[in-house]
């Protein structure tokens, strides 16, 4: 969506979400609303939304669903790479990325990252996870060089 047309828009421009994310695998489509807002130099965008993904236990290698849920207020300011900051504005640290004013706001990217940041970043199937795979039920077979010290414990 182009910054200009949000810019005319005195409500902002709200979105109902329902739908599968490109570059993002789900289980079921991203469900929720996202509401963008122009003030000028400020685009403040909010959303709630939730899906289901499959991860992969990093343990014990079995896949898992995970929901997966976002509640996001975000600031981004609007303003070309080499103009000033605009000093009216909270502090830089406050806002989160930049936009040229003249560009455009991408809805679906937009809901891509902010899905993307809330995976985990070591992925567990629970607390009853069986542990990583083994080839058989057998105990391994004692390394010879450790026969001596089995010795000892059993006195």
């Amino acid at each position: 969506m182009p910054l200009t047309e949000l810019r005319l828009l005195a409500e902002g421009r709200h979105w109902e979400v329902d739908q599968r994310i490109a570059e993002l695998t789900t289980l079921t489509p991203v469900r929720g609303s996202l509401r963008a807002h122009h003030h000028g130099t400020v685009l403040e965008v909010d959303a709630t939304l939730a899906t289901i993904v499959t991860l992969r236990c990093d343990r014990c290698l079995n896949h898992f669903n995970q929901a997966l849920q976002a509640q996001v207020r975000e600031l981004i300011e609007l303003r070309a790479g080499d103009a000033p900051p605009d000093p009216s504005l909270p502090e830089v640290d406050d806002l989160d990325e930049r936009l040229d004013p003249l560009g455009r706001f991408d809805p679906e990217r937009w809901i891509f990252e902010q899905l993307n940041l809330r995976l985990p970043l070591v992925n567990r199937c629970g607390a009853d996870c069986p542990g990583p795979p083994t080839w058989s039920s057998e105990p391994p077979p004692l390394d010879p060089r450790w026969a001596a010290l089995q010795g000892l414990g059993s006195s």
